[in-house]
């Protein structure tokens, strides 16, 4: 009878271990499910901001072409203005130097300065 009563205890023992596994594999497919549908949701959204990305990056890219074309169109007046930049140096230095062997037989100025200078300030 010992035995009898064993085998019972054994097999209502395995039905609530086999209950327990069920739900346990239940909740584990309903977290599957749910995990599924957060990777499709983020699967979405990564390939729609690869599509922004590669749209930023394309326009990017002709802004950057554009910048050249203009830069391109921008150099030779630059280079003009260099060279108005070095005649006019050029211009400054030959008046700096009839300036100078002009004054070097002169006698030295004298400061024109008004004695008040408070009342030149308005």
């Amino acid at each position: 009878m010992t035995i009898e009563y064993s085998v019972a205890a054994i097999a209502i023992a395995f039905m609530w271990l086999v209950v327990f596994v069920i739900r346990l594999l239940q909740k584990g497919m309903v977290t599957l499910g749910e995990t599924n549908r957060t990777l499709v949701e983020v699967r979405n959204a990564v390939h729609g901001l690869t599509q922004e990305s590669s749209k930023l990056i394309n326009t990017a890219n002709q802004v950057t072409v554009d910048a050249k074309h203009k830069m391109r169109t921008v150099d030779p007046l630059m280079e003009s203005v260099q060279d108005v930049g070095e005649v006019i140096h050029n211009i400054t230095n030959s008046v700096k130097q009839a300036t100078n062997s002009r004054n070097n037989g002169a006698p030295p100025r004298t400061n024109r300065t008004p004695a008040n200078p408070k009342r030149n300030i308005r």
